[in-house]
């Protein structure tokens, strides 16, 4: 990896800066990379046949103004990066090292070696304190992705065609998908494909590390509305309507005001029964949150919903009147 330099350099430092600047994705006028390097036209042109003497393929568009484009080559050429965007590919090989697509943790790490080899020593730092602050939330644990399934999957979305593949759902029961996929959202170590199911005829999220055999049917489609404002969006909302909410109303004997307090932010509404009692409503994806809660408000209450949640705190009061002894 090489560092590039400023503009206006002369001799091989200004031919970094062209190549750098010609492997942006675009065609360049002339014009315009002789005033990025500030050089004259010809200077241009004499660089680029430099270059191409190097053996690089710049390719020369005719016209009034005409243009420059690097084109695909045999080799690829040397890698130049200025600061931030080093440190962003950096960041970026060390996540992947944990990510949970089959065979990448490896291959991330030989590419994050190499790349550090050659990262000036300035950056070296500065991706060496980045990598020991962080800490991923998630650990290595969980299924991984076949890449070559997921590679199948991203040029079928790419290309609005149609796919079929085998699915095990959560139970274990399998089944054949015929669907018109729209999106891949990465959720830490999940994948989801986000498709219409064409079977079912409404959309569906499928896990892509329980998708097996996806194949292309060749068939087109028109893209569809999903019934979203994205991709992402729509998974969360999916996602988070799997997990079983709890609804709880109680009485609490203490006044409104000092069960406020001794809430702070935890969710919930409050609303007053009489100067020495309210009502508390709140919802939870876990009794044991619900119940922690309550009992730890210092003060007598009455559980009117859910049933469950009462007889959860009748089970955890007889634990703790045995944990107390005689």
């Amino acid at each position: 990896m090489t560092t590039v330099p400023s503009s206006g350099s002369s001799g091989p430092a200004r031919l970094l800066s062209l190549l750098s600047l010609l492997q942006t994705p675009r065609e360049w006028p002339g014009s315009e990379l002789a005033e990025r390097l500030g050089v004259s036209a010809r200077t241009i042109r004499r660089d680029i046949e430099r270059l191409r003497e190097l053996g690089y393929p710049v390719e020369a568009t005719k016209g009034a103004v005409g243009g420059y484009r690097l084109v695909a080559g045999s080799a690829m050429p040397p890698l130049l990066l200025d600061d931030e965007e080093a440190v962003a590919i950096a960041v970026g090989l060390r996540t992947a090292a944990r990510h949970a697509v089959e065979g990448i943790e490896e291959a991330s790490l030989r590419a994050l070696a190499k790349l550090e080899q050659v990262l000036p020593s300035r950056l070296r730092h500065r991706v060496t304190a980045l990598n020991t602050a962080t800490v991923p939330l998630l650990g290595g644990d969980g299924p991984t992705i076949n890449p070559a399934d997921l590679t199948v999957l991203a040029a079928a979305v790419a290309a609005r065609e149609r796919l079929r593949f085998g699915y095990r759902a959560g139970d274990g029961t399998e089944s054949k998908r015929l669907v018109e996929p729209h999106r891949l959202v990465s959720a830490g170590r999940r994948w989801y494909l986000v498709a219409f199911d064409n079977d079912r005829d409404d959309w569906r999220i499928f896990r892509v590390d329980r998708v097996s055999e996806p194949r292309p049917t060749g068939v087109r489609t028109a893209p569809r509305r999903l019934p979203e404002s994205d991709a992402a969006a729509y998974v969360a909302r999916k996602l988070s309507g799997l997990t079983p909410s709890y609804r709880a109303v109680a009485t609490l004997h203490a006044p409104m005001e000092e069960v406020a307090r001794r809430l702070g932010g935890a969710v919930g509404q409050l609303e007053r029964v009489d100067e020495r009692s309210c009502r508390l409503r709140s919802r939870a994806d876990a009794l044991e949150w619900l119940a922690f809660r309550l009992a730890t408000l210092g003060c007598e209450f009455e559980v009117h919903e859910p049933p469950q949640l009462a007889e959860y705190l009748r089970q955890l009061g007889a634990r703790v009147t045995r944990a107390a002894g005689p």
